[in-house]
């Protein structure tokens, strides 16, 4: 089986200019080439958490250091992991400064019993682990001045919730095939702006904001959490994939019926399915996405 890596970096308006839309595609690439490093050396599942990883330390995304502020000018965060494997996952919510929320992730799935943890709980198993981080690694300049921008912006009235959370791109993700056709995927998220302390989204949750499953393939989803979550995304495209058995005609189902039950403006998806093949769909004005393989060129689309 020869490995594939795809990974997307948020769906949404992605109103940037062109020195930074090329930004935003070399980070692509390179999430994309980490996890072919890391899957010809070991499994999906490093392929995927080596990926976002990558994406959240870039300070590119709505992630790790590029996180979003909540209300209270602190950042949460979101992850969550799936090995098809063995069909287990791990996931860590409403999070503060960790170096990886992906790593916390994954190991939620496999050194404990449970499936999410958040909050003090998720930190404390940060910090048995060393992931603590510095909370000023996820402060910037830019980020201040657009928190400031948003405030004011609630403060008259012009601030709602959902166009919030399609600034620019919201959740990072990644999914992968490794040479044994085990698939993983990975998602992970700084939520969305003015969000309230606490707020969950899709990222954490199986099944709605990822998903993966040996010989069905393996999904991760971004944009309006709420959204996602309640209409389980991936699970959606996971059963029209085993229906279909056509990979970009599955996302693209799962994707119109969560625009025909809350509207456009709300969904993207990756995907890959058993034999290695890629698709994407989503009802944004853009999502960042990229993938490649050994011995391939790697792609990215914005």
């Amino acid at each position: 089986m020869r490995p594939t890596v795809a990974v997307h970096g948020g769906a949404g308006l992605w109103n940037i200019g062109e020195e930074e839309r090329e930004r935003v595609k070399r980070a692509l690439r390179d999430a994309v080439e980490e996890g072919l490093t890391a899957v010809q050396r070991g499994s999906a599942l490093d392929a995927v958490v080596a990926s976002v990883e990558y994406m959240e330390k870039s300070g590119v995304f709505n992630a790790g250091y590029g996180a979003a502020y909540a209300a209270d000018g602190a950042v949460y965060l979101d992850a969550g992991v799936m090995d098809g494997r063995t069909k287990k996952a791990g996931a860590v919510a409403a999070v503060g400064a960790v170096k990886s929320a992906v790593r916390l992730a994954r190991l939620v799935m496999e050194q404990t019993d449970h499936v999410i943890l958040a909050g003090e709980g998720a930190m404390l198993l940060a910090a048995r682990a060393g992931l603590l981080e510095a909370r000023h690694r996820f402060y910037s300049e830019g980020k201040n001045r657009r928190f400031g921008e948003v405030l004011e912006e609630a403060r008259r009235g012009r601030w709602p919730y959902r166009r919030s959370a399609g600034l620019i791109g919201d959740t990072v993700g990644a999914v992968a095939l490794d040479r044994e056709g085990n698939v993983a995927a990975a998602t992970s998220t700084g939520g969305v702006w003015l969000k309230w302390p606490g707020r969950v989204g899709d990222s954490p949750i199986p099944g709605a904001g990822y998903w993966a499953e040996n010989g069905v393939g393996a999904f991760s989803a971004t944009g309006l959490g709420e959204a996602i979550l309640m209409s389980h995304l991936c699970l959606r495209a996971r059963d029209a994939l085993v229906e279909m058995g056509d990979v970009a005609k599955a996302v693209e189902r799962a994707v119109g019926q969560i625009t025909e039950a809350y509207g456009s403006d709300t969904a993207g998806i990756i995907a890959v399915d058993a034999r290695g093949n890629t698709a994407y769909a989503f009802n944004t004005k853009a999502m960042a996405r990229g993938w490649g393989r050994p011995g391939e060129p790697i792609y990215a689309e914005l």
